[in-house]
């Protein structure tokens, strides 16, 4: 007689993408006792967060999706931002995991206690499971400035995280800290509406600039007509994206045409002093490239001004610069960035003997093969260190991870395994690898940026997404220390 399937009992920290990627193939698997921890009071993650004015993805939303919930309805080429906030929603629903979702349930401690994972929340409610995965996002918590006198400022000033729609920015004198992939769409969206916009640049990036028109009813037809012409513009899409990976991979003929494209972009701005003020000293590529409809075109106007002096403080009516010169602003936008290296954390998690993740992780954040830390066992996690996070969609990695944390919780169902956490040495013979082929990328060409982690350490996939793929989908049992059922 065959031995009847467990049934697991799985937390899921966090109802952004990733967590409802896992909650619908959990659904699929059969398995339906899981609940996603969100600590708001709506699912999304960083699509809920960020509402500021011009906010788009920078991938192609063809690939931006999951395989299993195609959308043939996407907008644009680049959706915009509360598009794919709607659209997860919407796979939420359609696959039942919106119904398993505590709202307001946010997670302060994660602790194993006789052999499972017991999860308790700010609010004090408790509940053991068998797994435990972390899916809280890596652009989620936000990054605030250290400027002198920042709270005197006497007008509206709030992080691009925490957009405050009911302050009118209408002909207001409106500054803007920071000039990353965030500050660039703001940037785009608000010249021209304000009657002044001050970007405060501390370092220039390299910027893409490319149109994002709006898809015809012809191509929405298609696409909802004939799935597989559907399925063929995805892949298409991440073939596109892929190619891309050679030129930040490896040195050569993919990344030197690459790199004078991105160059060739500086053309588009006609002024020589602003030119070379919006000139990076590092190699394209080497941060995250911006992807812009008009950053270039909006910087150029005449109500548009790029600061490049360092601030020296905030006054009650605009910003001070380190030459004496006081840039009057009626709103402040902190366009700057988050702390992408928090990952589970400040939830505190301690495995069997005490071990915390805090400890395990003093020399920096380490991960298995992305999704898994050694002490800790049934404890998996999206988007972990060295994940291929840069300039890729983190839909498509979502998935590889999903399914590879998926396929250890069908080993404890069939009773294969009780517990599974991957080995120290597993854990150290995959970051010599890291390490090895690190230098090659353009990533570690020489700048900072937020895929840099402590020690300097690129906290990034130094290989092809084909390899992370297929590298997920292999088991190595040698690689985990694993109990069975007693």
């Amino acid at each position: 007689m065959r031995t009847p399937l467990r049934q697991p009992r799985i937390a899921i920290i966090g109802a952004g993408m990733s967590g409802i990627c896992l909650g619908a193939l959990l659904t699929d698997a059969g398995i339906e006792d899981f609940t996603l921890y969100e600590k708001a009071s709506s699912a999304g993650g960083t699509w809920r967060e960020n509402s500021y004015p011009g906010i788009a993805c920078d991938v192609p939303s063809r690939f931006y999706q999951y395989t299993f919930a195609r959308n043939p309805d996407w907008s644009r080429p680049m959706a915009p931002g509360a598009e794919i906030n709607a659209y997860f929603a919407k796979v939420a629903r359609d696959t039942g995991v919106h119904d398993r979702i505590q709202y307001g349930a946010e997670v302060a401690r994660i602790d194993w206690v006789d052999g499972r994972w017991s999860v308790t929340t700010t609010a004090g409610a408790s509940a053991a499971y068998d797994f435990v995965i972390s899916a809280t996002g890596i652009l989620h918590h936000p990054r605030y400035p250290d400027l002198d006198g920042l709270d005197t400022f006497a007008g509206p000033a709030f992080h691009s995280a925490r957009w405050d729609h009911a302050v009118p920015l209408e002909g207001r004198r409106i500054g803007v800290i920071g000039t990353g992939s965030t500050g660039a769409q703001i940037v785009t969206d608000l010249a021209g509406s304000s009657a002044e916009l001050v970007v405060f640049q501390r370092t220039p990036h390299w910027v893409m600039q490319m149109r994002n028109p709006e898809f015809s009813r012809l191509t929405r037809w298609l696409h909802r007509r004939f799935p597989r012409y559907d399925a063929l513009t995805y892949h298409g899409s991440r073939l596109f994206i892929e190619s891309f990976s050679s030129a930040l991979l490896r040195p050569g003929l993919a990344r030197r045409f690459g790199q004078w494209l991105i160059r060739r972009q500086l053309r588009r701005i006609e002024d020589p002093t602003l030119r070379a003020r919006l000139t990076p000293d590092f190699e394209p590529m080497c941060r995250r490239l911006i992807i812009s409809t008009g950053y270039y075109d909006a910087v150029q106007r005449d109500d548009v001004r790029v600061v490049t002096e360092a601030i020296d403080q905030v006054e009650p009516t605009g910003v001070r610069t380190a030459d004496g010169v006081l840039h009057e602003c009626d709103v402040l936008v902190l366009a700057t960035g988050f702390d992408s290296h928090a990952y589970l954390r400040p939830a505190a998690m301690t495995g069997p003997g005490g071990l915390t993740l805090d400890d395990a992780w003093a020399d920096g954040p380490r991960a298995y093969r992305t999704i898994a830390v050694p002490g800790f066992p049934n404890f998996f996690m999206f988007m972990g260190p060295n994940s291929p996070v840069g300039n890729y969609s983190l839909v498509a990695i979502a998935e590889a991870q999903a399914s590879a944390m998926l396929a250890w919780i069908e080993r404890w169902r069939r009773r294969e395994v009780d517990t599974v956490a991957p080995t120290t040495e597993a854990t150290d013979a995959f970051y010599r690898d890291v390490d090895a082929a690190m230098p090659a990328t353009v990533w570690a060409t020489g700048c900072t940026s937020w895929y840099v982690g402590q020690g300097g350490r690129v906290e990034l996939f130094p290989w092809a997404p084909k390899r992370f793929r297929s590298m997920l989908a292999a088991i190595d049992d040698d690689a985990f220390e694993t109990t069975t059922p007693a």
